[in-house]
């Protein structure tokens, strides 16, 4: 599986996560890494945007997950019309299926070998 962006940052405070779950078609490809990029840089702009992972595996099946601050900007997202084009032309050439799922993130910790701050298990 390949992983299409580092980690995204931790958050103390309760934040919500948007679990965007597909399976893409095969193509080129072309097109679609350039919307996926756009769409990113769009988001890193919108008020309420925490970060970003994304993986996608050799079967075409992805998992994208985007994690905001409240439910008002994950609305405020959807709205953005660019946004509301690409998902558009994903339904149209790129994807066979998607699921998305949007979660209230309670608590979450993190473990990285290099630093010595991280404790396992959110401890």
């Amino acid at each position: 599986m390949q992983n299409t962006s580092p980690l995204a940052s931790i958050h103390s405070e309760s934040h919500f996560a948007v679990i965007f779950t597909s399976r893409r078609q095969l193509d080129d490809g072309i097109d679609y890494s350039i919307a996926a990029r756009r769409m990113f840089e769009l988001a890193t702009l919108q008020d309420g945007f925490l970060g970003i992972d994304s993986v996608r595996d050799a079967d075409l099946k992805g998992i994208t997950v985007s994690y905001w601050r409240d439910l008002d900007a994950i609305r405020a997202w959807y709205a953005v019309s660019e946004h509301r084009n690409v998902q558009e032309l994903g339904r149209r050439l790129w994807y066979t299926a998607y699921t998305v799922r949007i979660c209230e993130v309670q608590r979450s910790y993190h473990f990285r070998r290099d630093d010595p701050e991280s404790k396992p298990g959110g401890e």
